[in-house]
């Protein structure tokens, strides 16, 4: 297959020397780009494999099918990568942020409150540019709760708006 079907979930390459799609990120690439943006260990992804379907939405599936696939979903949506900059998914945040030591931004209540609401705001943050993991303290833990943009001294909120709480 040398070109990328919308309708089907493929297989993501384990290395570039197997891609067959132009721009299809690979198994590798997928890892190394938690492991460097959010300090996700490498081994969070053990026993995972990653598909594609449409252009640049990376789904992660926590078992392994025959490629390719002609179904609606399949695990969860981890990443968008056909843009350029890699974008992870409220989801992926939520689910695998805990074990994030890195682009982590914790909000107090207020701003807590404000992020979920979809509102964007000025925050002090002396971390990375881009997108970050954000958490907030929640019957006693800190839990991740969305993914944000931080650009220019404002975090830009983009939690799905199907996913927007007002608190």
């Amino acid at each position: 297959m040398t070109a990328n079907d919308p309708h089907r979930f493929e297989r993501l390459p384990a290395t570039e020397a197997e891609r067959e799609v132009p721009e299809r990120p690979t198994r590798a690439a997928v890892v190394e780009w938690w492991t460097e943006r959010f300090g996700l260990p490498a081994d969070t992804w053990d026993g995972v494999s990653f598909w594609e379907k449409g252009a640049g939405k990376v789904w992660a599936f926590a078992d392994d099918a025959p490629s390719p696939l002609a179904v609606e979903a399949l695990g969860m949506a981890i990443l968008r990568s056909r843009q350029e900059h890699w974008k992870p998914t409220t989801n992926a945040a939520q689910r695998y942020g805990n074990a994030a030591t890195k682009n982590v931004c914790h909000l107090a209540e207020p701003a807590a409150k404000r992020f979920l609401a979809g509102e964007d705001q000025e925050i002090a943050w002396d971390g990375d540019w881009g997108y970050l993991i954000v958490t907030h303290d929640l019957v006693g833990r800190t839990e991740p709760i969305g993914v944000g943009l931080y650009l220019h001294g404002e975090l830009r909120s983009v939690v799905p708006k199907a996913h927007r709480r007002t608190l």
